[in-house]
């Protein structure tokens, strides 16, 4: 198919590099053989720790190419890992872009290992995203953060029109910086906001030296969470400590029937990883993790991995655990679950984790926009999950259609007692009925349906795991499908596909998340929107609507004149974002360990 080669003597030390090299083949007519994109980095190996070149599955920010063959942890590998600042690019508009006004123009980000995508745009020189992103930075690594334009047709042809770079170490600290980038022989040019700010609270330590296990140190945490600085430094919602234990009963990976295990901690786009112990199904970590929480809502991920040598990891387990179920200061036995965390997998881990956060920052956290993910995977097409959308969308749809046969019932007299008494409600209601009633009512649902729950009338997790209990041939179907090339005999309409897909994916989450909302599925949200309501019901009974309405648009339209850079959002959808659809809650589900409570067990021991 053709091949290139890479002068070592252009690579910088102890940086990464993309590059884009030019296949050739001299006995081949064709004289494009197509380009290979690589990223190149070239680093001294030192000491008794070798560097694996297997990048995360979602490219995740941190280093995580050093494994320590001993049990300590080496102060490079930490060094490696924490970072102390936070980038936060506002990318605002470009400006006489090239061709921009042929095709759909997105940016990308890159800071050494990260990468951000912005969301593509339509056909203009002139685009504008109001997107924000944030980086880690590392004092100690001079990595320059490159921006590249691209372009795509309708043929979902991409085109590279033009790059930037923007030496970072160079701009000052604590301190909004409004750049003008000019491209790199192209015209045209990017208007964005760069700021470079302290983050403090990421750390690994042993359990000797745990942050919170210091009274002292606890306490001064505790300060800086309590009611009275609520709103000093919005964006510090919250601290989290997890102590990663041991794991026990692992699955065995290697041939000689031992794995050699080791932890990556996700939360958000921050990441950190544990030593590896060699050949163990049983490892002790003994580590413990801090991270800064930017959101209460976010899902602390815990993966267990077998070092493979120079190859990528292979997967033994994995367990998602929402920062607002953490019991703090008692030692959980997790039972790890599959790549989806759909099932149970073999083996448990135990954590002991702490967190401690300001309620009113994460309140305030909450109805804005949350954190954009690093650049991930393309999503592939698949039969169980297109299934499983087209049957969540299903049973929402018919949820609507009932409800209008029974008003149609009604109108239509089918039956009698029915009809007289909706007639009655309808015509007291309409009678009587006032604006600040809306949220009252809503108000009314909320405590009847926490009646419900408390009184355990009501299972919040029996919907989602009938739904999630779909058979395991399913998996083995896609598995056999991709083996006779039913991807390759649909690739025309795939994308169309897996646009149906996702669509299908975010109309069944917008409706399942509504009704978790009101079924008190995640507490938390639910007081906060009780408190909205009640706050709304007195506004509306006190202050009348043309005022509120007057206030509204006037806020709307200024807004852009008070602050030229404010990056638009729902709040509304923004509080939904929040909120577990059906197929979260059974991911972020705990099972017992040893237990046969995985949905698909119980369906098959049904049977």
């Amino acid at each position: 198919m053709g091949s290139a080669f890479v002068a070592l003597t252009e690579l910088e030390l102890n940086r990464t590099t993309e590059q884009v090299l030019k296949l050739e083949d001299p006995n081949s007519l064709e004289d494009d053989m197509g380009v290979i994109v690589l990223n190149l980095s070239l680093a001294v190996k030192q000491g008794d720790f070798k560097r694996n070149r297997w990048s995360s599955r979602k490219k995740r920010t941190s280093s995580k190419s050093s494994f320590i063959r001993s049990v300590r942890l080496s102060d490079s590998l930490r060094k490696n890992q924490l970072w102390n600042g936070l980038v936060t690019i506002t990318l605002l508009e470009g400006k006489n872009i090239p061709g921009g006004g042929l095709a759909e123009i997105f940016i990308l980000l890159k800071l050494g290992d990260q990468r951000y995508k912005s969301k593509t745009l339509c056909k203009s020189a002139n685009p504008q995203w109001r997107e924000q992103f944030d980086f880690h930075y590392f004092s100690d690594r001079k990595d320059m953060l490159d921006i590249e334009v691209w372009r795509k047709d309708n043929k979902k042809h991409e085109e590279l029109l033009g790059t930037c770079q923007v030496d970072i170490t160079a701009l000052p600290m604590k301190r909004t910086n409004c750049l003008e980038l000019p491209l790199e022989k192209y015209p045209g040019s990017l208007l964005m906001l760069i700021a470079v700010s302290p983050c403090t609270g990421v750390s690994i330590s042993d359990l000797c030296v745990c942050p919170l296990g210091d009274p002292s140190e606890r306490q001064q945490i505790s300060q800086r969470y309590c009611i009275k600085n609520s709103f000093r430094d919005i964006k510090d919602v919250g601290f989290l400590q997890v102590k990663v234990l041991k794991a026990v009963d692992l699955l065995a990976a290697d041939f000689a029937g031992k794995s050699d295990p080791f932890c990556v901690l996700e939360l958000g786009n921050d990441s950190l990883q544990t030593h590896t112990v060699y050949k163990n199904l049983n490892p002790e970590w003994n580590k413990v993790f801090t991270f800064p929480i930017k959101d209460i809502h976010d899902v602390l991920e815990v993966t267990v991995f077998d070092e493979d040598g120079d190859k990528p990891p292979d997967f033994l387990g994995k367990v998602a655990i929402p920062l607002l179920s953490i019991r703090n200061g008692k030692q959980s036995c997790y039972t790890l679950k599959n790549k989806d965390l759909e099932r149970a997998s073999k083996g448990v881990i135990y954590l002991e984790l702490d967190v401690l956060f300001n309620p009113i920052k994460a309140s305030i956290r909450t109805f804005r926009p949350r954190e954009k993910r690093f650049t991930e995977e393309n999503r592939k097409f698949s039969k169980k999950i297109l299934s499983r959308n087209v049957d969540r969308v299903k049973k929402i749809t018919m949820a609507i259609w009932n409800t209008i046969q029974f008003l149609r019932s009604c109108f239509l007299w089918e039956s009698t007692v029915k009809s007289v008494i909706a007639f009655v409600v309808f015509v007291v209601t309409v009678w009587s009925v006032e604006l600040y009633m809306v949220p009252l009512a809503l108000l009314v649902l909320f405590a009847y349906n926490f009646s419900l729950v408390t009184t355990g009338k009501v299972n919040n997790t029996q919907d989602a795991q009938e739904l999630m209990g779909l058979d395991e041939d399913e998996d083995e179907d896609d598995k056999e499908s991709e083996k006779k090339g039913l991807i390759d005999r649909i690739h025309m309409v795939q994308e169309i596909i897996i646009a149906v897909q996702g669509i299908l994916e975010e109309i069944a989450s917008f409706g399942e998340r509504i009704k978790n909302t009101f079924n008190w599925t995640v507490p938390f949200l639910s007081v906060l929107a009780c408190l909205v309501l009640a706050a709304a019901t007195v506004v509306l009974y006190f202050i009348p609507l043309r005022y509120i309405v007057l206030i509204w648009g006037i806020n709307k339209f200024t807004k852009k004149l008070r602050n030229p850079y404010a990056i638009d959002n729902n709040e509304l959808l923004d509080f939904l974002s929040r909120v577990p659809s059906d197929v979260q809650k059974v991911q972020r589900a705990e099972l017992k360990p040893y237990s046969s409570s995985s949905p698909i067990r119980r369906k098959r021991s049904a049977l």
